[in-house]
């Protein structure tokens, strides 16, 4: 058994370094959007290699983007019967496993440069307070993505590791989404729903609303306060539903609680007008 989970490593780019991460990205989210089109007028999945991919990016990274539109083109629009065409607005770059490389203090990427590509290493914070990133990127490494929050680069990598899970053991499976923040389930298909999805998007409304009056008022001390406030309302949300699963798992005599697969989770699509603010701003951490 196995478990795949993210490791976020704080970037620290130059100037010339934070262009070329921004040209990437932009160009990765077009061509992914731009292949999907494809494959929605033509309703089959594209079998473009690089060379027909016209785009300013390394050869490894048009591939990597190749198998994300056909990837979304087959889990979103063929699944939903083409009633669903995402769009990508986020920028983002994604590379395999076999395309980047770290040494504990930069990660070294290709990337476009004067119009070759070339091997760039970013400086990067892989420590953290427990030493933990050290110990889970000496497992089976995945993907990496690049994208930027709130002004800060941040590398994401994918890592897969192995779980030793003895017969016998019950495993509690725990889903998550935004109409209902937090869904349980045991082997034995006992079901617990937690946390309202419909209070959590009448705050962000409201926080959003009171940060509209204030961004008129050009209250900017305000708004930094606001978006404290909204922070730890929504970290307090968090830690009282993971309270209330881990008591849901004792209950029930649980060993191992899995989480789905939240490697993606960011990837931005356009597929709820209604939702997409309160998926883009809801605590993760």
């Amino acid at each position: 058994m196995a478990q795949t989970i993210t490791v976020k490593v704080k970037l620290l780019p130059t100037t010339e370094q934070i262009q070329r991460l921004k040209q990437n990205s932009n160009e990765y989210i077009q061509v992914i959007n731009m292949l999907v089109a494809e494959m929605v007028e033509e309703k089959k999945s594209t079998k473009k290699t690089t060379k027909d991919v016209p785009a300013n990016l390394p050869s490894a990274v048009k591939n990597q983007a190749i198998k994300d539109a056909k990837s979304v083109f087959s889990t979103k629009v063929k699944k939903s019967k083409y009633t669903i065409v995402p769009i990508l607005k986020k920028p983002v770059c994604v590379w395999n496993n076999q395309n980047y490389s770290f040494d504990f203090t930069h990660i070294s990427i290709p990337l476009m440069v004067e119009g070759k590509s070339n091997r760039v290493k970013i400086r990067a914070l892989f420590i953290d307070k427990d030493n933990r990133n050290f110990d889970l990127l000496k497992h089976k490494l995945g993907t990496l993505r690049i994208t930027q929050n709130s002004g800060k680069w941040v590398a994401q990598i994918s890592v897969t590791i192995p779980t030793t899970e003895k017969t016998g053991t019950r495993v509690l499976g725990v889903d998550l989404g935004l109409k209902v923040p937090a869904v349980a389930i045991t082997e034995d298909d006992k079901v617990r729903f937690f946390g309202s999805g419909r209070e959590n998007k009448y705050m962000k409304r409201k926080f959003r609303s009171v940060r509209k009056i204030l961004g008129k008022q050009k209250k900017v001390n305000a708004i930094r306060n606001l978006d404290d406030k909204e922070q730890r309302w929504m970290k307090d949300k968090d830690h009282k539903i993971s309270r209330e699963i881990v008591n849901f798992a004792v209950e029930n005599k649980i060993s191992v609680i899995r989480l789905e697969q939240l490697t993606n989770i960011r990837q931005t699509t356009r597929t709820s007008r209604k939702n997409e603010k309160n998926l883009h701003t809801w605590c993760t951490r």
